[in-house]
């Protein structure tokens, strides 16, 4: 079919939420014209759901999106109101920042980056159809039927697509806050062979400052140490005028109400079809699974500083408004409570993610990608981070240079979407540092070590950004090396000052570097007693020290299961091999197999249902495939 192109693109990224923006700046400042449609341009980067940015895992894809050259981590760190570190009491890999954000500025710092960003369009657009030719993205047409051509199209339409509102008997036809769903390409989708599944996520009511009772609270401040998402945040900017969170509980008279309203929540009476996010559950579906927990957590949220909406985390609900009040108001401290906007259920239509690539391309139509919500996850962190990829791989597709599959001890983001296409869940995946087998490389002080140097190859790191993390390499490189060459002596004066640490005397000499090893002995502390380095150095850097130097054994045995892991990984799977024609591996193996279409030898392992005696037998099948092609040549 011939089409008459009103505009020409290298890249269309239809949706302008989390995954979208990511996406369409990854690719446009890779070089690529490219269009961002979005149905409204008051949505762009906009948070339909919880005030923040960060938290455990999703604080460390934060950074990580930072160190390739992503927008999330500079813009949450223009726009915050809070920031804290999670989890100080605990070992490194777990650590992680979270911040709360000023909702509106967040998305308005966004919106403005995006209208000044060179090569990149912002359009507000409905898209009804993907243009396909021969199993390849040529276009897509509007609602308005304006055709735009395109090499790759990125689809991150969240939960607009065939979205719809439930609210207790409530239920019509809307994306998130009440914005337009995307119907018409819902079922284009569809059309063009994708497999659809049907998801279910939601939302807390919203109260009045003015009308809660704080004194009945326990108040959550942020930290007064600096801390940034971005590596190119600087720590004397540090916002120290913040603004608290504030911590309450349900309690019986809670869970009373929400089991005697049980038979109006559209979770329970069938209403509600898809299926919902297993970490971040409803209150009626907490109060159902957990019937022996007297009492919830909630977080009493402002989403931003010149505004009274207060978000009420961990109260998710579709009740109906009623039986909503009446919940609110038996809280502490929200007894008089004003209800500013109900919370709601909303289902939409995702892409079933086994049908995707690493690179997050479908299998189905080449130059197609998918990415956020869009792939049956949550979280704003994982959509941004999804989207970064996707915008990457589509501009490499279209330079015609090689992709970028970030490995499981590459980054989280790595596991994230190693995890949703191996794994294709029936449930919406949710990034826990549980997920991570080699989470102690992947902490959040050394994104920048680990994906800096890739941003730049691609071209999505820029000469003075690479300048710095090159200057803060060299730094902590050359100060590892100096504390490990200079030693500590058992003469007097330092036996003395060890001593009143409250360790024992040296016997023998040791390096700064073996002294930093033990408990309560800082890298201030250490050079205490061997002098500074050359030049200041910044926290960034001391961190990242502090933390190699103390688990370095640790860190090694890490590295050694990611070596051995290594040979897995780049075993690769012919695109068309014939399952049936291996012998004696499971039928459930099979089934996964033929469903998924896994790449490597190490996504095939990480398959659930596949054992490890189906992956023998594969890998002796590949072998002997291998050696009768050598035969024949």
């Amino acid at each position: 079919m011939t089409h008459n192109f009103a505009e020409n693109y290298d890249i269309i990224v239809v949706g302008a939420g989390h995954a979208g923006v990511e996406a369409s700046l990854a690719a446009s400042r890779m070089g690529c014209k490219t269009l961002l449609a979005t149905i409204n341009l008051e949505m762009l980067a906009f948070m339909p759901c919880n005030p923040s940015i960060g938290g455990s895992a999703k604080g460390i894809v934060v950074r990580e999106i930072d160190a390739l050259g992503g927008e999330m981590g500079k813009n949450i760190d223009k726009t915050y109101i809070q920031m804290k570190m999670l989890n100080t009491g605990k070992g490194p890999a777990v650590r992680a920042l979270r911040a709360q954000a000023d909702k509106a500025l967040y998305a308005q710092t966004m919106k403005q980056t995006v209208e000044k960003q060179e090569n990149l369009t912002l359009r507000q657009a409905m898209i009804d159809e993907i243009l396909v030719e021969d199993g390849k993205v040529v276009g897509v047409r509007t609602a308005t039927n304006q055709k735009f051509s395109a090499k790759s199209v990125v689809i991150t339409t969240g939960t607009a697509l065939r979205g719809e509102i439930i609210l207790g008997d409530l239920k019509y036809s809307s994306g998130p806050n009440n914005s337009l769903a995307s119907v018409t390409l819902a079922d284009n989708l569809r059309d063009l062979g994708l497999e659809i599944g049907r998801f279910k996520t939601g939302t807390p009511p919203r109260v009045k400052a003015s009308s809660i009772n704080y004194e009945k609270t326990e108040i959550q401040p942020g930290d007064e140490q600096p801390n940034h998402f971005s590596f190119m945040s600087r720590d004397e900017d540090y916002i120290t005028d913040q603004v608290p969170c504030w911590l309450t509980y349900t309690n019986t008279l809670s869970h009373d109400i929400i089991n005697q309203n049980l038979h109006r929540a559209p979770m329970f009476s069938g209403i509600v079809k898809g299926v919902g996010p297993r970490y971040c559950p409803s209150i009626e579906d907490k109060i159902v699974r957990f019937a022996d927990k007297e009492r919830h957590q909630l977080f009493l949220e402002p989403e931003g500083r010149y505004t009274e909406e207060v978000y009420v985390q961990g109260l998710s609900t579709s009740l109906p408004e009623d039986v909503q009040v009446d919940l609110l108001r038996s809280i502490k401290g929200l007894e008089n409570a004003e209800m500013m906007r109900t919370g709601y259920a909303i289902e939409y239509d995702i892409v079933l993610p086994h049908q995707l690539r690493a690179t997050l391309e479908t299998k189905v139509i080449a130059g197609l990608f998918t990415a956020g919500q869009t792939n049956g996850t949550s979280g704003y962190e994982e959509a941004a981070g999804q989207g970064l990829v996707a915008g990457i791989n589509a501009a490499l597709k279209v330079q015609g240079k090689p992709e970028l599959i970030l490995k499981r001890s590459d980054a989280y983001i790595g596991v994230m979407i190693d995890d949703l296409v191996t794994k294709g869940t029936l449930e919406p995946y949710r990034l826990l540092t549980s997920r991570a087998e080699y989470r102690l490389i992947l902490r959040h002080d050394n994104a920048d070590m680990r994906l800096t140097e890739i941003g730049y190859e691609i071209g999505l790191v820029d000469e003075e950004r690479y300048a710095i993390f090159k200057k803060r390499q060299m730094q902590f490189e050359n100060e590892l090396e100096r504390l490990d060459s200079i030693k500590l002596n058992p003469v007097s004066e330092t036996n003395k000052r060890i001593q009143e640490l409250g360790f024992k005397p040296l016997t023998d000499a040791l390096t700064a570097k073996e002294f930093m090893r033990r408990p309560q002995i800082t890298y201030a502390v250490a050079t205490d007693f061997v002098g500074c380095a050359d030049e200041p150095l910044d926290s960034k850097v001391i961190e990242l020290l502090e933390t190699e130097i103390k688990y370095e054994g640790y860190i090694k045995k890490a590295l050694d299961q990611v070596a051995k892991m290594k040979r897995m990984e780049e075993k690769r799977i012919p695109p068309h091999i014939d399952w049936d024609d291996i012998d004696s591996i499971a039928t459930e193996a099979r089934q996964k197999f033929k469903k998924i279409n896994p790449e490597t030898l190490g996504q095939a392992s990480r398959i659930s249902g596949v054992n490890p005696a189906d992956i023998s037998i594969l890998m002796v099948y590949l072998e002997g495939r291998q050696k009768g092609r050598k035969n024949i040549n």
